[in-house]
């Protein structure tokens, strides 16, 4: 049996993630900081050598997109000096690498979907460190996945999803309609990874949903799906000033890995009644 072992298992994406993963057969290794701390290079040893897994999917992250401004040093020791050591660890033991990457590598100014070859230039320090992250694994594997994905949801954490029917009720809901990009379903991009594993060969993909749209109109769909009339008005990026520049387009091709993203959240929302 094939041994997988998950670095962030208890995050938003690991908790959907592992029981995907162990329903098609794998034999799964959860582990969280207190187990396996990425940025300790003899803990990564240690733990990898003693498990020996066939795969590593490597989901322990920073993910604070705008704390990453103020704390690049916690940021870039996460994703950046953490991915080089599980990298560097992979390498050693002859296991397979999948790294979770993101959206912001690229900067947003252009117009068609970006493919994994197009050139990256992130706009903010945690698209930067997670890029320093894609960069470490090309270096130290030969054998791996980078998986990029984006305005990830699911069950298991915070996310946009979630927000907007937190804030249904508001006599006014203004959301950005000028930020472009893919929706994401925690379970969509889980069965992502189980696709590359099975049939792919190794490099870098994109694992979003398919199609595009904006906050606003992700917002929209969100309240048809629940069947809830809100007050919802699309303002732009500027009215809502944060620390982290965000790419205005970073629709990626997905190379049909994924199923379309109104599906995706129709699924989600029947999911969480």
């Amino acid at each position: 049996m094939t041994k997988i072992l998950v670095t962030g298992a208890n995050g938003m994406l690991g908790q959907d993630l592992c029981p995907i993963l162990e329903d098609e057969g794998f034999d799964v290794v959860e582990t969280d900081i207190k187990s396996l701390d990425i940025t300790d290079i003899s803990m990564v040893k240690a733990v990898l050598v003693k498990e020996n897994p066939d795969i590593v999917i490597h989901c322990a992250a920073y993910t604070n997109v705008d704390k990453a401004e103020e704390d690049i040093e916690t940021a870039r020791l996460i994703n950046s000096k953490g991915t080089e050591n599980i990298a560097k660890t992979c390498a050693e033991i002859d296991a397979v690498l999948v790294y979770i990457s993101t959206d912001y590598v690229f900067d947003g100014q252009g117009s068609e979907p970006y493919l994994p070859t197009d050139k990256t230039s992130p706009l903010n320090n945690y698209g930067l460190t997670k890029w320093e992250g894609e960069e470490a694994v090309r270096k130290y594997c030969k054998k791996y996945y980078i998986a990029r994905t984006s305005w990830l949801y699911g069950i298991h954490g915070k996310n946009f999803v979630e927000t907007m029917i937190s804030l249904a009720d508001k006599p006014e809901l203004k959301v950005v309609d000028d930020q472009v990009g893919c929706p994401t379903w925690t379970v969509e991009l889980s069965n992502g990874i189980v696709k590359l594993l099975e049939n792919a060969e190794y490099g870098t993909y994109h694992v979003c949903g398919s199609g595009e749209t904006s906050w606003y109109g992700f917002a929209k769909e969100i309240f048809k799906g629940i069947n809830k009339e809100v007050n919802l008005k699309p303002c732009k990026t500027d009215e809502f000033p944060r620390p982290a520049k965000r790419p205005h387009y970073s629709v990626m091709d997905n190379g049909g890995i994924c199923r379309n993203w109104k599906a995706a959240l129709k699924d989600y929302l029947l999911l969480r009644d």
